[in-house]
């Protein structure tokens, strides 16, 4: 990493503050002493997929952190979104929030199903009663609820108005492994949750996910669906898959566990730290996890007001790219705006004035293992910079 001088700005001709690009996942990873020993233990027993001995003990560990009956793990959280809508026996509409990664919404298309894309909260990015009830008809069958950004949506309230509606629930967690709310391991709420292990989430498999339930039935079809290791008892099911965790994601995942309270210290670090240096941009205001009592930090999600700032968001996504800082917009646009459901309504559904406005307004800055304390700080020194010569950032955008 260079140290510019503070007027100084890649966009404006100088050398950018980072030599190498600053990335926004979380990226961690095990040693590579844990990492050989674990490979070579695979290699040895030659025994590499089909629900082995570290996926079974991967799915008790995930069962007692998350203190739920069932863990099912999967090959990733796209599928496991695929097998949850199948395993609740799902028909017609699935109310769920446009302001969400793409996969949320394809998902349901993949088990036949036709989202009906609602708004979210302003305050908190997640679906409320009231931003689903308009929604709301004789074709819905359920809800998928996502969980943003290091929070949570508020479950108790959303499973009390799906019993009100006679609704099935779920949620797509991707960003709330290790999240609690009032001292409850988000995981046992609504009939299934979902979870990414993805390189770039907080609990790492490289690629993977689970489901978790407390509901035995929807366990069985879950394991049924799946794949036929592993599945237990036959149940009748719709369809079946190649759903299933290799053993080398489980020994990357299991890896992760045991390093979990040191990333997740290193997590509230870099918050801490993003939070005082972003205090000093005006414009910048820091989205705080909402509805949990313990939070992950996975995300650093950011709301740009360019009237005070003096840049909008991808105004400033552009110049930071500039000094190798690879911030990113999400989402965007809205899964709404995307196709092939952009051409189907051209009513309410194409109405979602909050997710609109966020989708312009918010970016995600670099965090996770590859961000150093310095990053953090250089990057502030560079967002006030930024703010300070706006006028003369724009410029040299529009030429």
């Amino acid at each position: 990493m260079t140290a510019p001088h503070l007027d100084q700005l890649a966009i404006l001709g100088a050398k950018p503050a980072f030599e190498r690009p600053l990335p926004v996942g979380q990226l961690y990873f095990p040693s590579w002493e844990k990492y050989e020993a674990r490979f070579r233990d695979i290699f040895a027993r030659q025994y590499y997929t089909n629900q082995g001995p570290l996926t079974q003990e991967l799915e008790r560990r995930l069962e007692a952190f998350f203190g739920v009956r069932h863990a099912i793990c999967v090959t990733n959280a796209t599928i496991g979104l695929i097998m949850a809508a199948e395993s609740l026996g799902l028909k017609g509409k699935v109310v769920t929030p446009s302001f969400t990664f793409i996969a949320t919404a394809q998902s349901l298309e993949w088990a036949n199903l036709r989202p009906a894309f609602c708004d979210i909260d302003l305050r908190t990015h997640c679906v409320t009663p009231e931003t689903i009830a308009p929604y709301l008809d004789e074709d819905v069958s359920a809800i998928l609820a996502v969980n943003l950004w290091n929070g949570s949506c508020d479950p108790r309230t959303l499973e009390e108005f799906a019993a009100a509606h006679n609704l099935k629930l779920f949620f797509d967690s991707a960003h709330s492994f290790g999240c609690e709310v009032d001292g409850v391991p988000i995981g046992g709420f609504g009939d299934v949750e979902v979870f990414s292990f993805h390189a770039t989430k907080v609990f790492s498999a490289a690629e993977g996910g689970c489901l978790t339930t407390n509901n035995d039935e929807i366990a069985k079809r879950l394991r049924n669906i799946r794949s036929s290791y592993g599945a237990g008892p036959p149940v009748p099911v719709v369809k079946t898959s190649n759903g299933r965790m290799s053993e080398a994601q489980a020994a990357v995942a299991l890896m992760s566990l045991e390093d979990f309270p040191a990333i997740l210290a290193r997590n509230e670090r870099l918050f801490g730290l993003y939070r005082a240096c972003l205090a000093r941009a005006p414009g910048l205001r820091l989205l705080e996890p909402t509805n949990v009592s313990k939070t992950n930090h996975q995300y650093i999600v950011v709301d740009v007001e360019a009237e005070t700032f003096g840049l909008t968001r991808d105004q400033l996504l552009r110049a930071l790219k500039a000094e190798n800082i690879v911030a990113r917009r999400y989402f965007h646009p809205g899964a709404h705006r995307c196709m092939p459901w952009a051409d189907r309504d051209s009513g309410k559904t194409a109405a979602l004035p909050n997710t609109e406005t966020l989708c312009e307004r918010i970016m995600q800055f670099p965090t996770g293992a590859l961000v150093s304390d310095e990053a953090v700080a250089r990057l502030g020194d560079l967002l006030e910079t930024l703010s300070k010569r706006a006028p003369d950032v724009r410029k040299a955008l529009e030429e």
